[in-house]
C-alpha cells in the first residue's frame, strides 16, 4: 500500500465520537497465524488474531491487541457490536476521534516501514 493509499485509508476510517471517546469500525480476522494490525479496508481496522471466533475468545484477543497498538489499557476498550460478526465496533474510552486516527497513522506508518 502506497503513502497516499494509506492516507485515504484513514481518511475513510469510521470513527466516530462518543462522550469521553471514540467508536472505531473494526474487521476482525480470527485464527490468523500472527496477531496485530493489517491496515484499514471498507473504512474498518483490519485487525488479526490467533483466538478462534468462539466463545468471545477471538473478541477479547481483539480487544488486547488493539489496547497493546493504541498504548492504553484493555479495559478502556469495550465491543459495542458485532459479537459474533467479522465487522465490530469497539468503543475507546479516553481517546479522541482525531488524537485515535493519529495514533492509527503512526502506527500504519510504522508497520509499513518493516
Amino acid at each position: 500500500m502506497s503513502r497516499s493509499e494509506r492516507a485515504e485509508s484513514l481518511e475513510s476510517l469510521a470513527i466516530v465520537p462518543r462522550e469521553g471517546g471514540s467508536i472505531l469500525a473494526v474487521s476482525a480476522q480470527p485464527g490468523a497465524r500472527r496477531e496485530g494490525v493489517l491496515g484499514v479496508r471498507a473504512g474498518a481496522v483490519r485487525i488479526a488474531v490467533n483466538a478462534p471466533p468462539e466463545k468471545g475468545k477471538a473478541n477479547a484477543a481483539i480487544q488486547s491487541v488493539l489496547a497493546e497498538a493504541l498504548g492504553c489499557k484493555a479495559a478502556a476498550i469495550e465491543l459495542v457490536s458485532g459479537a459474533s460478526a467479522r465487522q465490530k465496533r469497539f468503543y475507546i474510552d479516553g481517546i479522541s476521534p482525531g488524537e485515535l486516527r493519529e495514533r492509527l497513522a503512526s502506527l500504519l506508518a510504522e508497520s509499513m516501514e518493516d
